[in-house]
């Protein structure tokens, strides 16, 4: 079924061209021209989506968006802001706007979006016994009973607390697949808590740092004068987690040796410690983690492809923080009351800008940086509010480069790209290789002129010279 969207925005050209671009991918849009309008056309229609500009002549975006919930709470809703506007968009979050879009809007992004959005799940799908909800003052969040992990309100994230209440309770082999940061071992252990297995251990070891040696000594243990330095016999991590669950991140950094003595244990449930000739009978669940693509390590020869197989049973995606703007005021929130307990602080919560600087900056450790930069933060804050005085530089560094930035677009029309009929192949090349590379860095054109090597300002106008043919 096609999928209906109303964009209500008084900037006429703008609603014209975005209208046409949504239809050439299949979506059927309707426009409105200001708030007015915008309310009285979606309570005549149904919409799936409505992208709605914060800045009308007659009413704001806040308006806009809650009389909208209040008619369908069930619509979801995307603001699109100038960067003097991050603030806003932080509250429209909160009051349940699905995400925020940045001026000058690119194609791609608005449909990225568009796509995400539509991909959510219903936060019904996740089953209550695996979470518990958390309410202090004005905050709300849910984590898992484990108090570990927290359950977050983006699409993508909705998937993943899905796909763990699927596969928790099977024998399945998993392989975790995401960024340094975005919290594999976390979800292994949550996995292992809702499994069966609960009750039995949970071994964690990192393969990333282990030469061949010690890599089968600690996965196998071994015996007495097995290598120089055994002294004494030693359990391995298969002993140590016999009945429960063995975590074995970055797995790719397995010798093939090992890796062959892995897939013997897999197949068997036997195994011999190094040096040793008893058999022992092992069982374990395995879940392993990589953010390299598994199926293209063994096709280059990294990595053997029937062990690939027999760990491939199911595979579980995390999203990196970037992509969960949704969740990150929830996962600032989560952080500073872990922290206040640790450090036997009360403090209320963030300055303003801190929360737009933690919603534009790239988080390129993810959660993992998340929660040491709030850690720190907290450190270094004797009572009150979070400021950004406290915040690391990369922070608030990052934050004045893309207030320069946008403050620079904000100057121009909002235009998007007409049929692109290029002759010139270069031409076209350029355009694909600007469009991949704002693609990788999450459309950050800071980042993306970097990588170009060409100044911020060239890179605007190279968009802007390929959006008008």
């Amino acid at each position: 079924m096609t999928k209906r969207i109303l964009i209500i925005d008084d900037d006429l050209d703008m609603c014209v061209l975005l209208s046409k671009f949504l239809a050439k991918r299949g979506y059927e849009a309707d426009v409105a021209h200001n708030a007015s309008k915008g309310i009285a056309k979606f309570n005549e229609g149904v919409y799936d989506i409505v992208l709605c500009d914060y800045r009308l002549g007659d009413r704001d975006g806040k308006d806009v968006l809650q009389k909208i919930i209040e008619i369908n709470p069930e619509t979801i809703v995307i603001i699109i802001t100038g960067y003097s506007d991050i603030k806003t968009a932080v509250d429209v979050i909160k009051m349940g706007a699905f995400d925020y879009i940045t001026k000058p809007l690119i194609p791609d992004e608005v449909v990225s979006v568009i796509e995400k959005a539509l991909a959510k799940p219903s936060q019904e799908n996740i089953t209550p016994s695996v979470i518990a909800p958390v309410a202090k003052n004005k905050k709300s969040y849910v984590i898992s009973a484990n108090k570990e992990f927290l359950v977050g309100q983006d699409g993508e994230t909705a998937r993943l607390y899905n796909q763990i209440e699927i596969v928790a309770s099977t024998n399945y082999s998993i392989i975790l697949y995401g960024e340094s940061g975005t919290g594999k071992e976390v979800i292994a252990k949550t996995i292992h808590e809702y499994s069966n297995r609960k009750n039995m251990p949970f071994v964690a070891m990192d393969c990333g740092t282990l030469s061949k040696e010690l890599a089968g000594s600690e996965l196998f243990g071994h015996v007495k004068g097995a290598f120089t330095g055994a002294i004494v016999d030693k359990e391995g991590h298969f002993e140590l987690a016999n009945g429960g669950t063995l975590f074995l991140d970055e797995v790719t950094n397995l010798s093939y040796e090992i890796q062959a003595a892995l897939l013997r244990v897999i197949q068997e449930r036997k195994f011999k410690r190094v040096g040793g000739t008893k058999e022992m009978d092992v069982d374990v669940r395995v879940i392993v983690a990589s953010n390299e693509n598994l199926q293209e390590a063994y096709r280059k020869g990294k990595f053997r492809e029937d062990l690939y197989h027999r760990f491939n049973e199911f595979s579980i995606n995390l999203p990196p923080l970037r992509n969960r703007k949704v969740d990150i005021p929830l996962f600032a929130d989560f952080f500073l009351d872990k922290t206040n307990k640790e450090l036997n602080k009360n403090l209320e919560g963030y300055e303003d800008d801190v929360l737009e600087m933690f919603l534009t900056y790239s988080w390129p450790g993810n959660l993992r940086e998340f929660r040491n930069v709030v850690r720190r933060a907290v450190l270094l804050t004797p009572s009150g509010k979070i400021s950004s005085k406290v915040l690391p530089w990369e922070i608030t560094n990052s934050y004045t480069n893309q207030a320069a930035d946008n403050n620079f677009s904000e100057s121009d029309n909002v235009i998007l790209p007409k049929d692109l009929d290029l002759k010139d192949a270069a031409a076209k090349a350029e355009y694909d290789t600007i469009m991949t590379v704002l693609k990788d860095v999450n459309f950050n054109k800071t980042k993306a002129a970097e990588i170009l090597k060409i100044d911020r300002k060239t890179l605007y106008n190279k968009i802007k010279i390929y959006q008008s043919l």
